[in-house]
């Protein structure tokens, strides 16, 4: 059976890989020209559950480095890191890129042979896929510094602060124009700047977070009020400055006010980690927690299958209104991938999304190697 401590997990997962199949259906919508202005909530909702999405993945990530690395080692948790996240990544995004120069009259990107170099140093050419190269980016760094130079996890947590104003002034334009600065801002080092931070809180923070005493005071309804106030509260205020900033393309308090964007991002955080712990004990919606375990191939899957509806829907049965497409899309963004997988594992083929191998009668998630090395989504 599943070790109770880790189905808040799963429901983390289950949560962002909505918001994050929201985020890329909605873009994937706004970019093809479909109207979306009519329906101002869908952009106000987009805002409004940006900030912490991303640093969630990387805490929750951050969380079992230290306890992988004493059970199984440096070099195991690489290989783990690269079947279970390379992999995906290099095959899915090739896959994307492919998709898109042979179907150029319907896709939002227009790739060109030159593009599949892209993915070993400028992954944002990939679209949703420059998480996963991020991810594994900053696990890899963060092995460096903690478990190999040995520097200290404050010392780390120091660093990351600064690495992530370091990531403001580049986004801004701050820094004089040389070869190193240009290197920072249009490669995936720009990332790493950015997340390594929330992956050093992760790891501050996993042994308390796994603790049998963080459960059973995250599960007490009177914490996740007050949290609920303070979220509804930062996530406004995230809202309605980048609303009243849009020359920033809704960036502004991420890169303009970094250290108040750390704040929010972190109040959104804890929130949604006790959120998932109140809703584990009560088994809240507990099928959240099925798409958490399959969140990575949903993940690496989602936008190419909107993709593929959004297309349907538009060009040949004439559907044009921004609801419907945005909710049909995530339907099938989040369910197609699921089904893919199972048909995969049906066959033998779990290559397709993994080279991680699976103990016999485990289900997806649950071996140690995927349940600790891979968090996905975003």
């Amino acid at each position: 059976m599943k070790p109770a401590r880790l189905n808040w997990i799963d429901y983390a997962r289950g949560i962002a890989i909505i918001l994050v199949a929201y985020r890329h259906v909605f873009e994937g919508a706004k970019q093809s020209g479909i109207n979306v202005d009519e329906y101002k909530m869908l952009e106000y909702a987009n805002i409004f559950f940006y900030s912490f999405r991303m640093p969630l993945f990387f805490i929750v990530s951050g969380i079992f480095i230290s306890l992988s690395v004493e059970k199984s080692g440096i070099k195991k948790y690489i290989g783990t890191r690269a079947r279970t996240i390379l992999y995906p990544y290099f095959l899915w995004g090739a896959l994307q890129l492919l998709l898109q120069m042979l179907f150029a009259k319907y896709a939002n990107g227009q790739p060109d042979p030159s593009s599949f170099l892209h993915m070993f140093y400028l992954p944002r050419e990939l679209a949703q896929f420059w998480y996963l190269y991020a991810l594994f980016s900053v696990s890899m760094l963060y092995l460096l510094t903690k478990f190999v130079l040995k520097i200290p996890v404050w010392v780390n947590l120091v660093l990351g602060i600064g690495m992530f104003y370091l990531s403001a002034l580049l986004y801004r334009g701050s820094l004089p124009e040389n070869i190193i600065v240009n290197a920072l801002h249009h490669s995936f080092l720009f990332d790493v700047l950015h997340y390594y931070l929330f992956f050093v809180i992760g790891d501050m923070a996993g042994k308390f977070l796994l603790s049998k005493q963080f459960r059973e005071i995250a599960t007490e309804g009177k914490y996740l009020f007050i949290l609920l106030i303070l979220f509804i509260a930062v996530q406004s205020y995230f809202l309605m400055a980048n609303l009243n900033n849009e020359a920033a393309k809704y960036m502004y308090v991420e890169f303009y006010q970094p250290f108040v964007f750390i704040g929010i991002s972190m109040i959104g955080c804890t929130f949604m980690i006790f959120l998932t712990c109140w809703m584990d004990k009560r088994k809240i919606m507990p099928w959240l927690t099925v798409l958490g375990r399959y969140s990575l191939y949903i993940y690496v899957a989602h936008v190419i299958v909107f993709a593929a509806v959004r297309t349907i829907m538009t060009h040949f049965l004439h559907i044009n209104d921004a609801v419907v497409i945005i909710l049909t899309g995530m339907l099938f963004g989040i369910t197609v991938p699921v089904f893919m997988y199972r048909l995969a594992e049906r066959f033998n083929m779990r290559w397709i999304f993994t080279l991680e191998k699976r103990k016999s009668g485990s289900s997806p998630g649950k071996s140690r190697g995927e349940l600790e090395e891979k968090v996905q989504t975003g």
